[in-house]
């Protein structure tokens, strides 16, 4: 039994069972291969029988196909399948002989005579009338004494000329011309100069700004500025190759001229922190009142007239300000007079700015006031605002122990008083020729700071002697003892009592 197995098996192609076995086999025009497996094409063409006379046999895959025949006119070839002129005259298949020039034409060529050459002229390989080089032949048609120049189609004779040394003879020998060294190479110029063609000859210069040098045989450099000194430049010149170059020192600009020197203005720069003046070649700077110029000369710094003045500006403190200074007094007490220097007192007594009782008396010191009370001791009565009287005189022992009056004194003095300082004075009054004081302190003066002086035989003084550190307030009792013919004088008895206040120097 046969049975067509599925799928191709073993095949190229088909494959059927044959008694349990496979057999393979191939499509219409194929034929199975000896191996038994693959298919190979049959060319059809191969037959005679497979086309008629008149067609053409094309083998393809598994088939084949028959093509009418193309059949080409004379003088055409085919040429895939179309059919085209034959060019004779390139392919050289015509037969055109040596005097005539082949022109082909669609399927065929015609033969043209070739033109003949005019005399002088020569036909060359492709036909074309050339010029003949009489000259240039083997035999000169010209005699020795003459040259011979060719000429289109012809020649001419021309009387040879000698030509000097740095010229030659013109091209038609007719003259001599300039031989031009420069141009063809022909000088002897060295490195670095320039050649310049002259009649007959040439000449060898140096380029602007060198000089030749006979020895070296070469050119060298020439320092302008060292030949022509103070002509090329207003401030500084500079040497370079082949020339030199005109500089300007600091505060100057080169010129538009490129020679001289023009300011520059450098205060347009603000170089200064305050005020500047342009001067030539330079600026200088300067400072406003009240301030100095520092070493680096644009600073402007302020001046301390508290610190640097040699007098006193202020008769209290000196307040340094920017560019000035300015005076001030204490907070209380003092107010600046119109001076704008000095402080003046305010007298609080006069003003009433006080704070005194109606029993108390109100006593101005420098920068503030004192409220005091006047209180007689027993036995003494008030006279005054600053006496008291004793008022009698029970018995002779105390007339010489008390004294007649106390009278009360207020000071004030600043506390850089110069000492030793003069305090007052006291004596008797009206005085006598044989009078005689005693001055004491008798109260008051525990720290050492008074002392007592005799002026003279009735005059008595107290002295401040010790510096005093301020504000501080002090009260003394001075007694001045008479003694009148050398008997004391109890009626001319004193005694002041002395409150003293020392007030801050200003």
């Amino acid at each position: 039994n046969t049975v067509l197995l599925s799928g191709n098996g073993p095949c190229e192609q088909h494959c059927t069972s044959v008694g349990g076995r496979p057999q393979c086999s191939c499509v219409p025009g194929f034929s199975l291969q000896a191996d038994g497996r693959t298919c190979e094409d049959i060319n059809e063409c191969s037959s005679a029988r497979a086309c008629q006379l008149s067609e053409r046999c094309v083998n393809t895959v598994g088939s084949f196909t028959c093509q009418r025949l193309i059949t080409c006119p004379p003088g055409h070839q085919i040429n895939n399948d179309i059919c085209e002129d034959i060019n004779e005259c390139v392919q050289q298949s015509h037969n055109c002989g040596p005097g005539f020039e082949c022109v082909n034409t669609e399927g065929s060529f015609r033969c043209n005579p070739k033109p003949r050459c005019p005399v002088g002229f020569s036909q060359d390989a492709q036909g074309s009338c050339t010029d003949i080089d009489e000259c240039g032949a083997g035999a000169q048609p010209c005699s020795l004494a003459f040259n011979c120049i060719n000429t289109v189609g012809s020649y001419m004779c021309q009387r040879k000329i000698i030509c000097s040394r740095g010229y030659h003879a013109s091209p038609d020998g007719a003259r001599c011309i300039d031989v031009d060294e420069c141009q063809g190479g022909l000088h002897r110029c060295g490195e670095g100069q320039l050649c310049h063609n002259l009649p007959g000859s040439y000449r060898c210069e140096c380029q602007t700004g060198y000089q030749y040098d006979s020895f070296r045989r070469t050119c060298v450099d020439v320092n302008e500025c060292w030949r022509y000194p103070g002509r090329l430049c207003a401030q500084t010149c500079e040497n370079t190759p082949g020339s030199y170059e005109c500089s300007c020192t600091s505060g100057f600009r080169l010129s538009g001229d490129g020679k001289n020197c023009e300011d520059v203005n450098e205060c347009l720069g603000n170089p200064c922190s305050q005020e500047c003046a342009n001067i030539y070649g330079s600026y200088q700077c300067y400072c406003r009142q009240g301030y100095y110029l520092r070493e680096d000369g644009n600073t402007c710094e302020d001046i301390n007239e508290c610190s640097q003045s040699i007098g006193q500006l202020c008769t209290y403190k000196c307040v340094n300000v920017p560019g000035s200074y300015r005076c001030a007094c204490p907070e209380y007490g003092y107010t600046m007079s119109p001076n704008g220097r000095s402080c003046r007192d305010i007298d609080e007594c006069t003003t009433g700015a006080h704070n005194c009782s109606l029993a108390e008396t109100c006593y101005n010191i420098q920068g503030g006031h004192r409220c005091l009370s006047l209180s007689c001791p027993p036995n003494y009565r008030k006279v005054s605002d600053t006496r008291c009287e004793r008022i009698s005189c029970p018995n002779y022992l105390d007339c010489q122990n008390t004294p007649l009056r106390i009278t009360y004194y207020y000071l004030s003095f600043q506390s850089n008083i110069v000492i030793p300082a003069q305090i007052f004075r006291i004596g008797p009054s009206p005085a006598y020729s044989g009078d005689n004081v005693i001055v004491s302190i008798t109260q008051g003066n525990e720290e050492n700071y008074f002392s007592t002086r005799k002026l003279n035989a009735y005059t008595g003084a107290v002295y401040l002697h010790r510096q005093v550190e301020g504000p501080r307030d002090f009260f003394i009792n001075v007694e001045m003892k008479l003694w009148r013919q050398g008997t004391p004088a109890s009626k001319n008895n004193n005694f002041r009592e002395a409150e003293i206040f020392i007030i801050p120097a200003e």
